[in-house]
């Protein structure tokens, strides 16, 4: 694969969700020049030996103490040793890579007053693929997510171990790999590298990737779901979304009837449905699941601002040769959209939840009890739904705004925090929960649809059913229903019922 030449400062989100993805990347060559002043700029304030945060002094509720030159270079090192105290399950190697690439990028708009051998180290060990072990609890969004980040900066000193293509591996071990040696952080690097909002906004954007696939998979489940219940396309009508004017609804609403376009279900009961209205699961699709889009985009645009910028302390001006300290460490943008994707979240597993139990509900369906020929004898899809409700309940508990919390940290130094890594971190668990959720509705309303044969659903919606049936028989009698689940899980997660749509779906990236 190509490498991605990043330009810091304008890295569209397709490009880091292709580094999420495994894309190779490396630095625009014009971002140099600028990295070099800031160097420069760092070395003047050593020379002239007046006291700079961070440069100079100690950290924290320590920056009062003064650090003399020939212990620079220990101080950096101590910072990063020091710092690295998280516990918990190692980060995934990929979002780990993710976070690194944030802080190359980062890095490379020369604001950070770190040397280019310091840029080229972290980007030739993203070349080769030596990603540090980095624990995944200890960050509180501010002064930015320094353990993590620590951890992270810890392997380029050969502190800690690393994923390679050989496995895990001690860090030196892994660097010379890549035919690196430990690094030796010159002034003020330390501090660049630990800190900053890299590991929060690498956690939250690799959910964000993540829930577009399920928000798109959903939508398309959610009309399979309507056709199976011969529900009505009319609340999908372009005029009444028109009016509204929120742009998700209307573009869900227009997915959602260019699914359903062409369906024999549909055509089968125009005439002579005593219904007058369906449940609002299926009714009401368009302004939730459109709401969920606007809200997604909305983090999106958060996230897509942060990666950009750059959020480490001080913060180096080559034109004035100043070193200014303030906060852009603190993560509130993140926070905030790690909450808003996690109220998405929620309610798209919510309201795929209702539309599995209308399904088995043969007052509501009118379909067989349970989606089984023989009810009584087989039970169907009675626990599956259970399982759903268990986990659209665990995603209300874990919704909660990780923002709004906030705990002193520091000796009250850092008396106000964003709750931004515990924001991002619980995204991941809820990812997996509405996946298994639209699984089991697309299970469900794939059995409902069987029951309607002959009649066939739509062109789009049948090549969804076909690529379910290619992993998944129709439920004849009660089976061991895991390995159902499981598969089913796997596409969703893996686009592929999304792809097998063959409709132009709404997306997130591309907005931008």
């Amino acid at each position: 694969m190509t490498a991605l030449v990043l330009l810091p400062g304008s890295v569209p989100l397709p490009d880091w969700r292709a580094i999420y993805r495994g894309a190779g990347l490396k630095l625009h060559e014009s971002c140099r020049p600028a990295v070099e002043r800031s160097a420069q700029v760092i070395a003047k304030i050593v020379a002239d030996g007046q006291p700079v945060y961070g440069i100079n002094t100690g950290f924290g509720k320590l920056a009062s103490v003064r650090i003399d030159a020939a212990d620079l270079v220990q101080l950096q090192k101590n910072i990063v040793l020091s710092h690295s105290a998280g516990v918990g399950e190692p980060l995934p190697a990929n979002i780990t890579r993710l976070m690194m690439a944030l802080k190359l990028v980062s890095l490379g708009q020369g604001a950070s007053g770190v040397r280019n051998e310091t840029v080229d180290f972290l980007e030739t060990m993203l070349a080769h693929d030596i990603i540090p072990v980095v624990p995944s609890q200890g960050s509180v969004g501010a002064s930015g997510d320094l353990a993590p980040l620590a951890h992270m900066t810890a392997a380029m000193l050969g502190v800690g171990d690393v994923f390679t293509k050989k496995g895990r591996v001690s860090a030196v071990e892994g660097l010379a790999l890549a035919g690196l040696k430990p690094f030796e952080l010159g002034p003020k690097e330390g501090l660049a590298l630990l800190n900053g909002t890299q590991f929060s906004t690498a956690v939250a954007l690799a959910a964000l990737f993540e829930a577009e696939v399920i928000f798109q998979t959903a939508l398309v489940v959610g009309a399979l779901t309507t056709d199976a219940a011969l529900g009505s396309d009319t609340p999908f009508d372009h005029r009444i979304h028109l009016l509204r004017k929120h742009r998700g609804q209307i573009e869900a609403a227009d997915a959602l009837r260019d699914l359903m376009a062409g369906s024999a279900l549909r055509a089968s009961h125009l005439v002579n449905d005593e219904r007058v209205q369906d449940p609002y699961c299926l009714r009401c699709q368009p302004q939730v699941m459109g709401a969920c889009l606007d809200l997604l985009r909305q983090a999106a645009t958060f996230l897509d601002t942060e990666a950009n910028g750059v959020s480490d302390n001080p913060l180096v001006f080559a034109d004035t040769g100043e070193a200014l300290s303030g906060g852009n460490f603190h993560a509130e943008p993140v926070a905030f959209a790690a909450d808003m994707i996690a109220i998405a979240l929620c309610e798209i597993g919510s309201i795929a939840e209702r539309r599995i139990a209308m399904l088995i509900d043969p007052a509501l369906s009118g379909l067989p009890a349970f989606l089984t020929p023989k009810p009584g004898l087989n039970s169907g899809f009675m626990i599956p739904q259970v399982t759903a409700a268990a986990l659209v309940s665990e995603n209300k508990q874990k919704a909660f705004p990780a923002s709004v919390d906030s705990i002193p940290t520091s000796a009250n130094q850092e008396d106000h925090v964003s709750m931004a890594a515990h924001g991002a971190r619980r995204l991941l668990p809820m990812i997996d929960n509405v996946a298994a959720v639209v699984a089991i509705e697309l299970l469900a309303a794939g059995q409902a649809c069987d029951f309607h044969a002959p009649l066939a659903s739509s062109p789009a919606l049948e090549a969804v059913r076909a690529t379910l049936r290619n992993r998944v028989p129709k439920l004849e009698d009660d089976r061991y229903m895991q390995p159902d689940m499981e598969a089913a899980i796997a596409l969703v997660r893996n686009s592929s019922i999304a792809s097998a749509a063959g409709l132009q779906l709404p997306s997130l990236c591309e907005h931008h």
